[in-house]
């Protein structure tokens, strides 16, 4: 577990392996990030992780012009591995996108699955922007599996090939069934995959096809 001190640092994702006394020098977005937006300073405490090694109390060793060293020193959380959540969405504009996507990383979604329907208005995913607020959702709220973000498809083939194995359950205003948890509590124990439809709702087919 990690010290209560540990929760007053910044969190910042790394590619690079993490282990105990590993050096990591940073360039780019996040030394820009650091040096700039947090204005970090040598000693400076941080919690690193890179979705593998779990989680490292760290220090900054330098703050150079175009790059940023920091030194791994402890782990203080073992790796957790991603939720068996795949979270199926017809795409939304812009912000609201982004916020959708820090919100399903919040809630411990596994993967986010872009999925193309009939209403759907935003059919253009920045597949780049999408992984990039799912990192900075991880860094805030403290997730140490970084959920994978796969690339478009439309709806009716992603049904067309669907596994027999993972349960589907997607949000139907015209259900009968009142109690959405009464429904999904049998299946809260194996993988599961949401599907959330686009705002005009999905068509009669795509429903049927449901």
């Amino acid at each position: 577990m990690a010290d209560d001190d540990d929760f007053l640092s910044s969190r910042l994702f790394v590619d690079e392996t993490l282990a105990e006394g590993a050096t990591l020098t940073l360039t780019d977005a996040p030394a820009n990030y650091l040096r700039n937006v947090m204005r970090v300073a040598p000693g400076q405490a941080l919690l690193l992780f890179n979705g593998r090694d779990g989680e490292w109390a760290g220090r900054v060793a330098a703050v150079e012009k175009k790059r940023v060293e920091v030194v791994a020193e402890r782990r203080t959380r073992e790796q957790t591995p991603a939720t068996g959540v795949d979270y199926l969405f017809a795409p939304l504009k812009h912000a609201r996108l982004d916020y959708m996507v820090q919100k399903a990383v919040e809630m411990g979604a596994g993967r986010l699955r872009p999925v193309l329907t009939r209403r759907t208005q935003a059919t253009r995913v920045n597949l780049d922007r999408m992984r990039a607020n799912v990192i900075e959702a991880a860094e805030q709220c403290g997730v140490l599996a970084i959920p994978e973000v796969l690339d478009p498809e439309p709806l009716d083939r992603a049904l067309a090939r669907w596994p027999e194995d993972l349960p589907l359950a997607f949000c139907d205003e015209a259900a009968e069934q009142a109690d959405s948890m009464a429904t999904l509590r049998p299946l809260a124990r194996g993988p599961l995959a949401v599907l959330i439809g686009p705002e005009g709702g999905l068509d009669p087919a795509e429903r049927a096809a449901l």
